[in-house]
């Protein structure tokens, strides 16, 4: 019953976390362990309070103005620059989806003698009616369960026998590489972790959370210092969380490929044998039940982050808990943009190379948004007093350093 008391007053911070580990996330950080062993590792403990400040600065935009991110930039920004920014995290997320669906069925094709196009087919026909008829409260209500599908990577971790003095030397007093695979490896994972779609999706489901809770009194517009405590601690509690797995999963795959000789994941096949150690020959079963559970809850919050842009975009009605007949656009852009995914399961390149290329893309596009919320999180016109502090500034500020110089030295290292 505990357990079961807990994850009731979890909210979007930890669904956000758990779907910021998708497919393309657990891919990218298997390749990240594959390539570097233990280098990485540092990796997890910088892009904790990274991604926890962006987000945090994202939930506070929502809860404070009653509206998504994309709506208040439609009203602070130039129209050229505003759309170029939703056509950007569109596509990004269209991708996102595309490659989601395709490790999915490439994952459940480990088990299941049908073609990844079928596969990929049927996961669309599953999730997209889940995601138009279910109420939002109740979606919420499984979204939270599926994060337990996410324990099996820890698990794996400590059934490799890894050398955990050189992996806690590799993270805490790391020695830094830098050449051109490593640094696009990098830019993946900072792009699958600090992502642009879970932004629009933190600020639009704590705007929703909100109107939910406050269905039946009177829907008061001053944020709380209870209600910003709260909202701090499930966006902390789910940004480590995903961070932990992250941290994990490049020790799992440090240990049984890289100390291998091992440096390259061409299949999926090659990735789920990394869960031997733990369950044997029951690893394709394993990684097929955990990328099945982590896709089903990426996959919502991405076509509904891809909606909320759109609609947000227009002014036009939008929300998970709004009925079909009430949000035709949002819903439809959320069937819409979960076909078009589907479609690029048609493309001739391998699951683990789109779920790699997905990453490498929100890599690029994520500084110059950073950038945009950090000065709406500044500007006491929109904001009032919860502007941000000194302390979530420096860590705002980090963020786009962190990841614009990553994106820069990796456009250097491909021109030279």
């Amino acid at each position: 019953m505990k357990i079961k008391r807990f994850f009731k007053v979890l909210g979007p911070g930890v669904i956000t976390g758990a779907a910021d580990d998708d497919p393309s996330g657990i891919v990218t950080y298997a390749i990240a362990g594959a390539k570097g062993g233990f280098n990485l590792l540092w990796m997890a403990i910088v892009t904790f309070p990274l991604m926890a400040a962006i987000q945090e600065m994202c939930a506070r935009i929502g809860m404070v103005t009653s509206s998504g991110l994309m709506g208040v930039m439609r009203r602070r920004y130039s129209k050229p620059l505003f759309f170029l920014l939703a056509l950007l995290a569109i596509f990004a997320n269209t991708v996102n989806i595309g490659a989601d669906l395709l490790g999915m069925a490439s994952a459940t094709a480990l088990l299941i003698p049908l073609s990844e196009k079928i596969l990929a087919l049927i996961f669309v026909v599953v999730i997209v009616p889940v995601i138009v008829l279910l109420p939002y409260k109740r979606l919420a209500k499984y979204l939270k369960w599926l994060t337990l599908a996410l324990f099996a990577y820890i698990a794996a971790a400590f059934a490799s026998s890894p050398d955990w003095r050189e992996a806690l030397r590799a993270t805490f007093a790391p020695q830094f590489m830098f050449n051109k695979e490593i640094v696009l490896v990098m830019v993946a994972v900072l792009g699958t972790t600090i992502s642009p779609y879970l932004f629009f999706w933190q600020a639009s489901e704590e705007v929703e959370e909100r109107e939910t809770k406050n269905r039946f009194r009177f829907i008061h517009r001053i944020v709380t210092k209870h209600e910003l405590k709260e909202m701090r601690d499930d966006v902390n509690l789910g940004m480590f969380f995903s961070n932990l797995v992250m941290f994990f999963i490049i020790v799992n795959t440090g240990a049984v490929f890289h100390s291998r000789g091992i440096t390259e994941l061409v299949t999926a096949g090659q990735v789920a044998s990394s869960l031997e150690p733990l369950v044997g020959g029951f690893a394709y079963l394993l990684f097929t039940v955990g990328i099945i559970g982590t896709g089903l809850l990426a996959i919502p919050v991405l076509a509904g982050s891809t909606a909320y842009v759109l609609t947000e975009a227009f002014g036009l009605t939008e929300g998970l808990n709004k009925k079909f007949h009430e949000a035709k656009i949002f819903y439809g852009t959320i069937i819409a943009s979960t076909l078009v995914g589907f479609l690029m399961s048609f493309l001739e390149f391998g699951a683990v190379e789109i779920l790699f290329a997905a990453a490498v893309i929100y890599g690029m596009i994520s500084p110059p948004i950073i950038l945009i919320i950090m000065d709406i999180a500044n500007n006491r016109a929109i904001m009032g007093n919860k502007v941000n502090n000194w302390f979530q500034n420096f860590f705002g500020a980090a963020a786009f350093l962190v990841t614009g110089s990553a994106a820069l030295l990796m456009l250097i290292f491909a021109f030279l």
